[in-house]
């Protein structure tokens, strides 16, 4: 029986105000609030809010028989909370069926797999916590930021105690090989690896509205047509997308959310079920392996992560950020533990592409590529500069290492000490006595001073 796994991505940054390089040691505060309220609120109101709502209804129509999931990132929960938690409550409601399933990822939709595997880890665990929290689920699949994957990040997912990860189908990672099967990671074959269906992912994100398009226009009949006319050994249809292609990227008017609300009856009607990425994985049976030596991404037509670090603008700006990874690590100061998540987002360094050069990203509030890394920089300064007050350059990591290991100690020391002085203290105190004792010596007295009275 074939099976379609439906999964959008969720994900937006703290986007930076104009830093000027004046601002450089005075101005500690770096984002666009006022933009940054206005991004997340519009794509809620075309996409999130009506897309839940949706979705919850075609779950409960058909009895728990449609599936979908969802990876959204750390920095996109925090501020649905600060500026649309009724777009949390909807996810939450999504959750509450059984047939939605929450993915893993780095929690600042970050680039840590690429440079710092510490990190990496570290924000793979705080965005678990942070899904735990919020839908009450524990992720069992591993998404990370972009789809970025190669054998060595994946050792770093099943260090983490993942069993499955989701990647992209590129075509010089998988050959002649098709999608529409379960595989494993050739580095480490414990770890199953999903694909994405780029042709039918990219058709609906991409060419749905498109009058150009020779497939124009595609219908939920037409789509359920072409999974059912893939080979019947190909049972599993990967088709993963941004959620903003229902009712932002794909306006509402152009009959998105229309198209998807008629997929379950016809996928149905035809014996097309759906399943979620944990079912799969403990259904189907892996059929080869998959290398990747070099890391590859759902991005681009190269599929790579030249978007992200493809030019010397944004290899210096990822370099500069993860040099002080260990001192950001080491200290406990909670503003600057949250300027460096939110300044690890990916995007920060997709702004500085300079692929679509001269213009910048569709997504860029900049104006070129140029004016994205002329402002990071300045922040980045500002930034290291608080970072160096609390940990000198001047001293190695080693060194502070070292240093806060023995204040770590001598903290642990003092308090014990403490717990032990307060506890012989408890055992030399004397015993209160009682009344009773004491009006008995009272009645002794009382008749010798009477004999010494006569």
């Amino acid at each position: 029986m074939k099976t379609i796994c439906f999964y959008f991505q969720i994900h937006q940054p703290f986007r930076l105000k104009r830093y000027r390089f004046f601002d450089i040691g005075h101005d500690h505060y770096y984002y666009d609030d006022f933009s940054n309220e206005d991004i997340i609120r519009g794509i809620a109101g075309r996409t999130y809010l009506p897309a839940n709502a949706m979705m919850l209804d075609l779950i409960k129509e058909y009895k728990g028989k449609f599936k979908i999931c969802f990876s959204i990132s750390g920095i996109a929960l925090e501020q649905l909370e600060i500026y649309v938690p009724e777009a949390i409550d909807g996810f939450k409601e999504l959750a509450k069926t059984g047939c939605v399933e929450f993915l893993a990822e780095t929690y600042d939709h970050s680039l840590a797999s690429l440079k710092d595997p510490e990190e990496f880890k570290l924000q793979v665990k705080a965005h678990a916590e942070k899904i735990g929290l919020l839908f009450g689920q524990k992720p069992k699949v591993f998404r990370n930021t972009e789809l970025i994957y190669s054998d060595e990040i994946a050792h770093l997912v099943h260090e983490l105690g993942y069993k499955a990860m989701v990647i992209e189908g590129a075509k010089h990672v998988l050959g002649w090989k098709s999608p529409n099967y379960l595989y494993t990671s050739a580095s480490c074959p414990k770890l199953n690896l999903l694909v994405r269906n780029m042709k039918f992912s990219d058709d609906i994100s991409f060419k749905f509205s498109n009058y150009a398009w020779n497939e124009y226009p595609l219908v939920s009949e037409k789509l359920v047509n072409w999974v059912a006319s893939t080979p019947e050994t190909e049972q599993l249809i990967n088709i993963w997308m941004n959620y903003e292609v229902l009712g932002s990227l794909q306006p509402a008017e152009t009959g998105i959310f229309d198209f998807f609300r008629y997929i379950p009856r016809y996928a149905l009607d035809k014996g097309i079920g759906f399943s979620l990425p944990s079912e799969v994985t403990n259904v189907l049976k892996p059929v080869s392996e998959l290398i990747v030596p070099y890391p590859c991404s759902w991005a681009g037509e190269e599929k790579d992560i030249s978007p992200w670090m493809g030019n010397i603008l944004q290899q210096e700006a990822v370099s500069k950020l993860y040099g002080i990874a260990e001192r950001v690590r080491l200290t406990s100061d909670r503003r600057i533990r949250q300027d460096w998540n939110y300044l690890q987002s990916s995007d920060h360094f997709n702004f500085m592409s300079t692929k679509l050069f001269p213009g910048p990203s569709v997504y860029s509030p900049y104006e070129n590529a140029y004016e994205a890394f002329n402002n990071y920089m300045n922040v980045l300064s500002d930034f290291i500069g608080r970072v160096e007050e609390q940990f000198p350059s001047t001293i190695e990591n080693e060194e502070l290492n070292a240093l806060l290991t023995t204040i770590l100690n001598q903290e642990k020391e003092i308090k014990r000490l403490k717990e032990e002085l307060g506890a012989s203290k408890k055992e030399k105190k004397p015993a209160a006595k009682t009344e009773t004792p004491k009006t008995k010596t009272a009645e002794a007295k009382a008749p010798a001073e009477k004999k010494r009275k006569k």
